[in-house]
């Protein structure tokens, strides 16, 4: 029996950075087993459901295994060559700006580096932009007006240590999961911690809080400059640091006054009472140890940025930075946006943290790497990139390991941008995606899991991402990919690289170059790693930036000295506005989207996990219960979103939880596994001046029930084409493939369209044997189709969304052979008596479903989630199903 081989990694899903132990079973196999590492500081061994289903997506399915030139697979020197080739005669043609890159916060550092490096560096344009646009930018202008640098200064120990957290707009339960349970776990042990939550939806963070805050969309700003002038009033401020370290108060300090008078004029203007907003200003006040964490609900407005400063004066007008257990936390969303930040890879940005529009910086750099074209201007941003591929400016781009047909606001014109676009070049693993549709070459790219090199999580801590297997197909590491486009067009001595390692000692030495007080000092430094071996490389072990050679740096700014020309920090002063568009006669409600507990982005990793699927399976829209009956919106029905810029169709969830006049829409269905689930369809392109960030959570939509004639659930051991369903969402299950379906014509003949789709991809057998049930006057059709290899489909038709639940059903595809008892059952959807049908997942980490839990509860008189998890282990995982469990104990 061969050694247990163990790689120490990390997550490649949000931005907490979790370490994980990877037990390799068999690598030729893709065979792998995963748990958290319990030595990493991130999560010590703690994994989200997300994490802990790693394994179940390292598969080869849906892997883009070799280049593809208009469809057809070609070999790597010719797409190479056809790429540099175009790209080099649109830039003679039309200069370096005709061209553009587009890349993504799932790029590992070193490959972040080479991107921007060709393209900034020597195509001599500043035209690269990524997907972190549409998450972290405006935190990023945030950070440097305030601070000088796009500094960080606080890290997760500081939420183990305050005394108040103040989450706003930030869903960190579900979306940073495991540093959420960092909060949970220190409120247990700390229980005078308190814990508010500024959010217009009642999330699952909500479950710790001592205050929730349903503030009005996009008034945030306004809430937090209410907060300044209290403090003020209340003599709260710190007048010795302010004096000190900071400059610009009074302005700030007027400007919020004249904003937020006082706090009952904030709190009409914020849809707020007036006594729970008294209460947050007392709290924050009153409480030194004071941590606000902000995040896509405050990122995402075209007053983004304000917002951000907003928090930032608050907590430099209390001195509350620098110190354990205080600060202004900003949770970035992906694995290695920070890194991204790190290298420049934002349009506006140069590489190491200096700028493109200082000229000396410019010089700086171009002496560095060795180049006369260094860009000196800034770039396209996300959205004004799309606008020139479609205006005809941009005549190629470079989109790597993303999805901007989907993810983009406005993702219609995205697409019809890339469609009409010259020449589109996407490198990605994934093989089939909205985009990766609408390229004229495709280059194979390495995953997680064979991916080799280093990310940066949102405390500004380094991790090493170590491959558990070797590249499958023909795919190769991004650098590598960038690499030999660069030496095609002419820049090879630069671009020589071999390895990684070489590719982090350039940018460790970038970072530390002219790094000192005689050249300006800057926050990003990485000396004592410039000379880092390769074995030392291989080993690295977390930390935190600024590393020297005396090692890392857990908080910045503790001594009171930044970055900006005069060593002070600076308020800024905030006019508070509305979101741009705001609802009226025709749309008259505001979007808001966000992402599911058990989804990444657009699925295309977590898509592969069968116990993800489960939780949510098809695209939703929240809207309260007063909304819901006005409009005669029934639960489960599918209703039509639209707004000026497109549509979609969502199946609909009434929640108390949900802010009157607010809809909520996930984020995560794609026009591969749903027909019309793209939530960037709707949302406005909108954006914050300053950073270029979407407006993405306050769009002005119209909702209306979609007329439906019927609706069908279908379970499938084959994928099946079925583009002819109107209403269309596709899902993996374990074992088979789940179909919600529904149309607006009635008259289908079920019987015939079943016997040709269900039995198109069937293997010919004698044994073939169909079950049916079929009642014309009410609508409801059922069929299963069984060969002696067990289940192979089966469908459930009906005039309504009520349906069974196939949750019992799911688990017969793990069969070969059909009980009795099973096949008389299988089309009521209920199991036969003395087998177990637990309903909808609620727990993924274990596998634990709604009726054994309420089951449970009832039979066994559990009192507490305490109690259901001991006795079934559901919300001992990740924990992010306990505010679901505690539901089950009151009903």
């Amino acid at each position: 029996m061969s050694p247990t081989t163990i790689v120490k990694t990390t997550c490649p899903y949000c931005g907490v950075g979790c370490g994980i132990s990877a037990e390799i079973e068999d690598a030729a196999g893709h065979r792998v087993r995963i748990a958290g590492d319990p030595e990493h500081p991130a999560n010590f061994g703690r994994l989200c459901s997300k994490g802990a289903a790693l394994a179940d997506t390292v598969s080869l399915e849906n892997r883009l295994l070799y280049p593809r030139i208009g469809g057809a697979r070609a070999d790597w020197d010719s797409a190479l060559d056809l790429v540099a080739e175009r790209f080099r005669a649109a830039i003679a043609e039309h200069g370096p700006d005709s061209v553009a890159f587009y890349v993504s916060g799932q790029l590992l550092t070193e490959d972040y580096y080479v991107a921007n490096k060709l393209m900034k560096g020597f195509i001599g344009s500043a035209n690269i932009d990524t997907n972190s646009r549409l998450c972290m930018s405006s935190a990023v202008v945030g950070y440097k007006r305030a601070f000088g640098a796009d500094a960080v200064p606080c890290n997760y120990e500081d939420l183990e240590l305050a005394d108040l957290i103040v989450l706003v707009g930030s869903n960190a339960a579900w979306c940073h999961p495991v540093a959420f349970q960092r909060i949970r776990k220190a409120k247990e042990r700390n229980p005078a911690l308190k814990i508010v939550v500024v959010d217009p939806r009642r999330t699952a963070s909500c479950d710790i809080a001592d205050l929730h805050l349903p503030i009005q969309p996009g008034m945030d700003g306004l809430l937090f400059d209410g907060l300044l002038g209290h403090l003020a009033a209340t003599g709260a401020t710190d007048a010795a640091y302010i004096t000190a370290y900071t400059e610009g108060f009074e302005a700030a300090l007027a400007q919020a006054r004249s904003a937020a008078p006082d706090i009952a004029a904030t709190a009409a203007n914020c849809g707020l009472a007036a006594a729970d907003v008294g209460l947050l200003f007392d709290w924050f006040a009153a409480t030194e140890k004071t941590v606000t964490v902000y995040s896509q609900g405050i990122n995402q407005s075209s007053s983004g940025s304000d917002k951000c400063n907003a928090i930032i004066n608050c907590h430099l007008a209390t001195g509350r930075i620098g110190r354990p257990g205080m600060g202004p936390f900003s949770f970035t969303g992906q694995p290695n946006a920070m890194g991204g930040r790190e290298v420049g890879g934002l349009a506006n940005m140069l590489a190491a943290h200096m700028d493109l529009d200082n000229p000396a910086h410019v010089e700086r750099v171009g002496r560095f790497w060795g180049s006369q074209r260094v860009a000196d201007r800034q770039g396209l941003k996300a959205l004004e990139l799309f606008d020139a591929v479609a205006a005809g400016k941009i005549k190629a781009i470079w989109i790597v390991a993303t999805n901007p047909v989907a993810s983009m606001p406005d993702a219609d014109r995205v697409r019809q941008a890339l469609q009409a676009c010259d020449f589109v070049v996407v490198s990605d693993c994934i093989a089939d995606t909205d985009t990766t549709r609408l390229a004229h070459v495709l280059l194979p790219a390495t995953g997680w899991s064979e991916k080799d090199g280093s990310v940066t999580n949102l405390e500004r801590r380094i991790s090493r991402q170590r491959a558990l297997f070797a590249p499958s197909g023909e795919a190769r590491h991004d650098w590598w990919i960038f690499s030999q486009v660069a030496q095609r067009l002419g820049f090879g001595e630069a671009f020589a690289y071999r390895s990684s390692a070489e590719i982090f000692r350039e940018h460790a030495a970038l970072s530390a170059f002219e790094n000192d007080a005689g050249h300006g000092r800057r926050d990003f430094d990485l000396s004592g790693l410039a000379e880092l071996s390769d074995p030392a490389y291989s080993d690295l072990q977390p930390l935190q930036w600024p590393v020297s050679a005396a090692g890392g740096t857990a908080r910045l700014f503790g001594d009171g000295r930044f970055f900006t020309a005069n060593g002070k920090a600076h308020f800024v002063p905030v006019s508070p506005r509305p979101p741009r568009h705001v609802p009226d006669a025709n749309y008259p409600f505001t979007l808001n989207t966000g992402r599911l507990r058990d989804q990444w982005h657009t699925m295309t990793r977590t898509g592969l996990a069968a116990k993800l699927n489960t939780h949510q399976v098809e695209p939703c829209v929240e809207i309260h219960p007063d909304d819901a009956a006005r409009l005669r919106l029934p639960a489960g029905a599918i209703a039509k979103l639209t707004s000026r810029w497109g549509g979609m169709l969502a199946k609909i969830a009434i929640s108390a939880e949900q802010r009157p006049g607010s809809l909520f829409v996930p984020m995560h269905w794609t026009g591969v596994n749903s027909s019309h689930g793209r939530m960037g369809a709707l949302v406005n392109p909108v954006v914050d001046p300053l950073s270029g960030q979407p407006e993405s959570k306050q769009t002005p939509v119209a909702i209306e029930s979609w007329p439906a004639g019927w609706h069908a659930v279908l379970l499938s051991r084959q994928a099946l084409p079925l583009s002819d369903c109107e209403y269309r969402v596709e899902m993996r299950g374990d074992g088979f493939y789940r179909y919600q379906l529904a149309g607006g014509h009635t008259g289908r003949d079920w019987r015939v369209w079943s016997r040709h789709r269900l039995a198109a991809n069937a293997a010919e057998r004698l044994d073939r044997h169909w079950l049916e049930y079929s009642d014309p006057p009410s609508g409801d059709f059922r069929t299963a189709l069984i060969t002696e290899a067990g289940l192979q489909a089966c469908l459930f038709v009906g005039a309504g969304p009520e349906l069974p639940e196939p949750g019992w059903i799911a688990t017969l595809f793990g069969k070969t052979a059909l009980s009795r008892g099973e096949r008389l059952s299988l089309l009521s959807g209920a199991p036969p008596a003395g087998e177990a049908d637990i309903g909808r997942i609620v727990c993924s980490c274990f596998n634990v479903g709604e009726k054994t839990i309420r089951q449970a509860v009832r039979d066994r008189k559990l009192g507490n989630v305490a109690e259901i998890g001991a006795c079934l282990g559901a919300g001992t995982g990740c924990g992010s199903c306990l505010p679901e469990l505690k539901v089950f104990l009151a009903t």
